[in-house]
């Protein structure tokens, strides 16, 4: 009962703190807003090509091409007949059309402009379809013009080929990344507030009391990092929930094991901060060294800007990041249902919390107070 009186009162305590509730909550979402909007472009793996504009001469009688522009407009190809009078290859240089095309009984000819060479490529392989079905067509209407028709139409679509997607099209936008890397990162944060847990009874002079109430050790110890677990672990839900909400990031159809692999991270900090506090001489110095930890770990980790493909010496930086594991497991999960990239980030975060809770459980034995 002492257990939940301790963590009740600590939850209390922090959700009280407008200083928990601006950096566990406001802070983030803020975060995701300005880096998610602002950096948008950096995320998008798709060219916009805007409307590209063909003058073109045809001085065959035939019905093809023709045809041709009618199916090609419905893309965004905007085709215009020229006059008798007009050079085709300047306008085309004077950037008025992205590209000239002549049409003549020996064939097609094509101008395009060098600085629009996404347009011109366009054109060059929608043109070179067009010829090589018109020659197809033609040898048909040689040999057999009966079977013209059926050349081009099938009852049933054919399955010759199948393709399949090693790597899936599907992958985090700007305000998708942004809420993954930001909700990690600001778990770490809840170390800062967790190194003051028993260091704030030493400032307030207040351990002395608690050592003297009928509470063992013990039971303060679990009670404030139960707390802190609990406080943390609301924080994290509701920012989770807000960007999924509200700003709809993309968490996936897994909420559960995301939850699990980002609650073994509030475990992690919680325990972090209060080992390095009971290893720290000062009452500020385990501030200094969290938040020191937090700034390079957020950097490194992605948490400001998307890294990709490290090398060298940047890479083992780059792995030793907490975030940079937790990143990638969460990452996989959601979007290559990878369920068993959550098993290292949780061996992980886990060790290490068991590691620095020894260091306190075995600080707090050595000392008369707390």
């Amino acid at each position: 009962m002492n257990i939940l009186n301790i963590a009740w009162k600590g939850i209390k305590t922090d959700f009280r703190d407008t200083r928990t509730l601006f950096f566990m909550l406001l802070f983030p979402i803020l975060l995701m807003l300005v880096l998610g909007t602002a950096l948008s472009n950096t995320f998008t793996t798709s060219l916009i090509v805007d409307d590209i504009d063909v003058l073109y001469k045809d001085t065959t009688n035939g019905e093809f091409f023709p045809h041709f522009i009618n199916e090609v407009e419905k893309s965004g190809l905007h085709f215009t007949k020229a006059a008798g009078s007009t050079d085709g290859e300047k306008e085309v240089k004077q950037g008025t059309y992205d590209g000239y095309v002549e049409v003549t009984d020996q064939g097609i000819q094509l101008y395009v402009n060098n600085g629009t060479s996404i347009e011109g490529t366009i054109l060059q392989g929608m043109l070179a379809s067009f010829v090589d079905q018109y020659n197809i067509t033609s040898e048909i209407i040689k040999v057999a013009p009966e079977k013209l028709e059926n050349a081009f139409t099938r009852e049933k679509p054919a399955d010759f080929i199948k393709e399949t997607s090693l790597l899936p099209d599907q992958q985090p936008g700007s305000m998708d990344y942004y809420a993954i890397v930001i909700t990690t990162m600001i778990i770490l944060y809840g170390a800062m507030s967790a190194s003051s847990l028993i260091v704030s009874e030493r400032v307030r002079k207040t351990g002395d009391r608690l050592i003297a109430s009928p509470v063992l050790k013990s039971e303060i110890f679990i009670g404030k990092v139960l707390g802190s677990l609990v406080s943390n672990s609301i924080c994290i839900v509701l920012v989770l929930l807000f960007s999924k909400l509200i700003f709809k990031a993309n968490w996936g159809d897994h909420l559960g094991l995301v939850f699990l692999v980002l609650l073994t991270e509030v475990v992690f900090a919680v325990s972090m901060g209060i080992g390095v506090s009971f290893l720290s001489k000062t009452s500020a110095g385990p501030k200094v060294i969290i938040m020191l930890f937090v700034q390079l770990s957020s950097f490194f980790g992605g948490a400001y800007f998307k890294i990709e493909n490290p090398e060298g010496i940047f890479k083992l930086i780059t792995d030793l990041s907490p975030l940079t594991w937790m990143n990638t497991a969460v990452t996989k999960i959601i979007y290559a249902n990878d369920f068993a990239a959550a098993i290292p980030a949780l061996i992980i975060n886990l060790s290490g919390a068991l590691l620095f809770l020894l260091v306190a459980i075995v600080s707090l034995q050595r000392r008369e107070g707390i």
